[in-house]
C-alpha cells in the first residue's frame, strides 16, 4: 500500500513545485525597472559653475516614444543630486509603485543645490532660484520626453528641500500642479531670532547675511523667503492654483513649523493634506513616506 503511495506524493509535490515556480516567474517578469542616470552635469551661466544632477526614468522609457509627467525631487541640507537615490533609494520604491499603479509613470529630476536652501541670496552672489526655473528646468525638459506644462509637473523634497519645493509652489503656482514637502524646514520668526550666532553664520548666513542678530535678521529678504510671510502676502486664488502635500514626524525637531504651516493654511481656508506619522527627522522616515508624496502629486497628473 505504502509503495504505492509515495511516488503518488511525490509526483503531487513535484507538481505544486512547478506549478509554484513558474508563477512566481511569471509573476516577476512582469516587473519592470526604470533606470537612475547620475553624474550629469548643466554649465550654468547664472551661478557661473556646472550643477550636477540625477535623473530617474521610468520603465519602458528607452522602449517608448511617449512623453511623461515630471517630479522635481529636492535634497536636504548636506546632501547633494545623490541622496535620494543613494539613501531613499526613490528608484526602487518608484518602481513598485509604478508597478503596482499606485502612481503613474513619471520622470524624477534630481539636482544638486548645495547649502543654497534653493533660494536666491540677499547680495547676489548665488541665485540658485533663477538658475533652477530658468536653466534647470527648461534643460531637463527640452533634454528629456517631458510634458511641459503646470499640469504635469510637480515638486517634492525633504528638509531644505521641503522649504525648497514649498517656496517655489508658492512663488510659482503657473508652474506646479502639485507639491509634497516633506519634514520641510520651516522655522517662526522667535526661532530665528533666539538663534546662537554661529549657527545663523553658518546656516542661513550664506542666503540672508551673516554676523546678523535678533530682530534684525528678519530683513525684507528674509521676509520675501519665508513661508510665514508668503502664505499672508500671497493672494487665496494664487495659492489655490497648487495642491499641497505636508507630511512631518512626531519627532521631528521642525514639528512645531511644520504644524504652524497647517493652521495658517487651514485659518486661510487653502485645500492641503497634512501627515504625521510616528518618526525624526531621518531617511526611514522619508523612505517610508516618498510613495504617498508621489501618490498624491501623481493624482494630479491623472486628472
Amino acid at each position: 500500500m505504502n509503495f504505492y503511495i509515495f511516488p503518488l506524493m511525490k509526483s503531487h509535490l513535484l507538481l505544486l513545485l512547478i506549478f509554484f515556480t513558474f508563477s512566481f516567474t511569471l509573476s516577476n517578469s512582469s516587473f519592470t525597472r526604470g533606470k537612475v542616470i547620475e553624474s550629469l552635469s548643466l554649465q550654468s551661466k547664472i551661478l557661473n559653475k556646472s550643477v550636477n544632477f540625477s535623473v530617474y526614468l521610468p520603465p519602458g522609457y528607452d522602449q517608448s516614444e511617449r512623453s511623461y509627467p515630471i517630479v522635481y525631487l529636492l535634497h536636504g541640507y548636506t546632501d547633494n543630486e545623490t541622496a535620494w537615490v543613494q539613501f531613499g533609494e526613490v528608484d526602487r520604491y518608484a518602481d513598485q509603485a509604478i508597478n503596482n499603479g499606485i502612481i503613474p509613470p513619471m520622470i524624477i529630476a534630481m539636482p544638486d543645490a548645495g547649502l543654497s536652501w534653493y533660494a536666491n541670496n540677499f547680495d547676489g552672489s548665488l541665485s540658485y532660484e533663477d538658475f533652477f526655473i530658468k536653466e534647470f528646468m527648461p534643460h531637463i525638459e527640452n533634454g528629456f520626453r517631458v510634458r511641459p506644462k503646470k499640469q504635469y509637473r510637480g515638486i517634492c523634497g525633504l528638509s531644505m528641500g521641503g522649504y525648497g519645493s514649498f517656496l517655489y509652489a508658492v512663488k510659482y503656482p503657473d508652474l506646479f500642479v502639485a507639491a509634497a514637502p516633506l519634514s520641510a524646514a520651516f522655522y517662526l520668526e522667535e526661532d530665528v531670532i533666539k538663534y546662537e550666532q554661529s549657527r545663523w553664520d553658518q546656516v542661513e548666513g550664506l542666503v540672508y547675511g551673516k554676523e546678523l542678530r535678533g530682530e534684525n535678521r528678519i530683513t525684507d529678504h528674509w521676509k520675501s523667503n519665508n513661508p510665514f510671510y508668503l502664505i499672508e502676502s500671497t493672494e487665496e486664488a494664487s495659492l489655490k492654483k497648487v495642491r499641497y502635500y505636508f507630511d512631518c514626524g512626531d519627532d521631528d525637531f521642525l514639528y512645531k513649523g511644520n504644524a504652524m504651516m497647517h493652521i495658517k493654511l487651514k485659518d486661510k481656508n487653502i485645500p492641503h493634506e497634512f501627515r504625521i506619522r510616528d518618526g525624526g527627522h531621518d531617511w526611514t522616515y522619508w523612505r517610508t513616506g516618498i510613495t504617498d508624496a508621489l501618490a498624491f502629486i501623481g493624482e494630479s497628473f491623472r486628472k
